[in-house]
């Protein structure tokens, strides 16, 4: 009977059957679909799990959250460059205390290469992250048996010693295969240090320079001390590879009997010995350097062919004690103003702008490295700024302007070189400008030592010291300061 019915219903009013048709197998054909997109949701969400927790996710910036979502190829190779830097300066700063409870890092769905013998290759997906860390954003792993509790490695990330945070980011390095130019690699320690009264300085470096792959290698220390107006003393001492000692693990390295050593407060226990150009007067040097709490630049490596540059500022505020010997008279060091960097890198065709200073209870840091490639270009500047609770803000200058109204004299020439610079930048509601007036300069010729700094266009390296004044707005407070620094560029 039921069939009849539709039958006879379907002849007398075909349209309306037509309709009636098409719409429920509309509804059932969407019914289908969403089905699909539930159960895919579903697989996908057994399958590729968030990182979850919290409320703020911090992301690589230009990620696609929908491609992490779903697995693509975009999605699997994608990082935080100084994730440790990021969490322990900005994400869970003292800066953000009062408003930021817990912070958790986390990667989830990483893909990776599992050997168990030659020729056995397995594919797995591996998640990171912090037990503790992640129970203060309510993200606690989910343990089927045993415990779940953080390491001394998870230790090490979120919270090192001073000893191990000067190792993380202040050891030695190896030339990377890409490099051509291996017999131009140099690495250094770097230290400056400025008397009380500003008007004498020494600048000293623990070198370790060639290709030391091989055999041809050597550590060098150098040591210039310098009185404001006066003459400069430049002291040496090369010594062959068999009594060097650098570590691509630590900090510490010794070049004779000169030596850099991390003490487990995270000092610098500093000793130099060298001996005057053109005369065998030594100078020893011997203090103690202390970097200011969360003062420091975590580290930067640039690439381009066969060319390779890094930098880290470790101490990037410090004080000095201790003393500096020429012969038998002695300078002594009590608190002294100090800074400490660490360069290594292929040299040659190479040039850059730098400076460091304090500017009250600010310190700037800025520089730009010039690589052979683009020389003649316009590199901006990256200009770093902290204070007493460490990073503060990162401007980029688009160029640094310099009035060329001083006069040094150099191996017979005369060269005009910077009394004043400046450079400024604005990034949304952030400002910064900086003036560096120039007190004192002195310079030397690279192209006596072709095979290591030197370049054709800009031959001449000037150092400089003077007084840093910045100005501006952070986070709609104001900036100003005034300060002593030491500046570096090419003439």
């Amino acid at each position: 009977m039921i069939s009849l019915l539709a039958f006879r219903n379907l002849i007398y009013r075909p349209w309306r059957s037509f309709l009636l048709f098409f719409g429920y197998g509309a509804g059932v054909a969407v019914m289908i679909v969403l089905l699909s997109v539930g159960e895919a949701l579903l697989s996908q969400a057994r399958d590729e799990r968030l990182v979850g927790g919290g409320s703020i996710t911090v992301l690589p910036q230009g990620i696609d959250i929908e491609v992490m979502k779903t697995g693509g190829v975009g999605g699997l190779f994608f990082s935080i460059d100084h994730s440790r830097f990021i969490y322990r300066q900005l994400l869970a700063s003292k800066r953000l205390a009062p408003i930021v409870s817990g912070v958790a890092p986390q990667i989830d769905g990483r893909v990776l290469y599992m050997y168990v013998r030659p020729g056995d290759e397995y594919t797995v997906r591996a998640a990171g992250e912090i037990p503790s860390a992640n129970a203060k954003v309510g993200a606690p792993a989910l343990v089927k048996s045993g415990t779940w509790v953080d390491d001394e490695g998870d230790r090490r990330w979120m919270n090192p010693t001073m000893e191990e945070l000067r190792n993380e980011i202040d050891h030695f390095h190896r030339p990377p295969d890409s490099v051509k130019n291996a017999d131009s690699w140099a690495e250094w320690h770097y230290f400056n240090v400025l008397s009380a009264d500003r008007k004498r300085w020494a600048f000293i470096s623990f070198i370790v320079g060639g290709d030391v792959r091989t055999e041809k290698w050597g550590g060098n220390i150098t040591i210039t001390l310098r009185e404001e107006g006066g003459r400069s003393r430049r002291f040496y001492a090369n010594i062959p590879r068999e009594n060097v000692r650098f570590s691509t693990t630590d900090a510490n390295v010794k070049i004779g009997q000169s030596s850099v050593t991390i003490l487990p407060d995270g000092n610098y226990d500093v000793r130099a010995i060298a001996y005057e150009e053109g005369s065998s007067t030594p100078v020893r040097i011997a203090m103690n350097v202390s970097p200011a709490p969360g003062a420091y630049f975590p580290g930067a490596s640039l690439s381009s062919g066969d060319f390779a540059s890094g930098y880290t500022v470790p101490a990037l505020r410090a004080s000095a004690t201790g003393e500096i010997c020429v012969a038998s008279q002695c300078e002594k060091l009590t608190g002294a103003q100090a800074y400490h960097d660490h360069n290594w890198g292929v040299w040659r065709g190479v040039t850059w702008d730098w400076g460091a200073a304090r500017a009250g209870s600010y310190t700037i840091l800025y520089g730009r490295v010039v690589g052979p490639a683009r020389q003649g270009g316009n590199t901006p500047l990256l200009v770093y700024l902290v204070d007493s609770l460490g990073f503060r803000a990162v401007f980029r200058p688009a160029k640094v302007s310099y009035e060329d109204r001083r006069q040094i004299t150099v191996d017979g020439r005369t060269l005009d070189v910077p009394s004043r610079a400046t450079f400024s930048d604005i990034r949304d509601a952030d400002t910064l400008r900086v003036t560096l007036d120039i007190e004192d300069a002195i310079g030397a010729d690279t192209r006596k030592n072709p095979s290591a700094l030197s370049t054709v266009a800009l031959p001449f390296f000037i150092q400089m010291k003077g007084t840093a004044t910045i100005s501006g707005r952070v986070d709609g407070t104001p900036l100003s300061g005034t300060g002593t620094g030491f500046f570096e560029t090419y003439r």
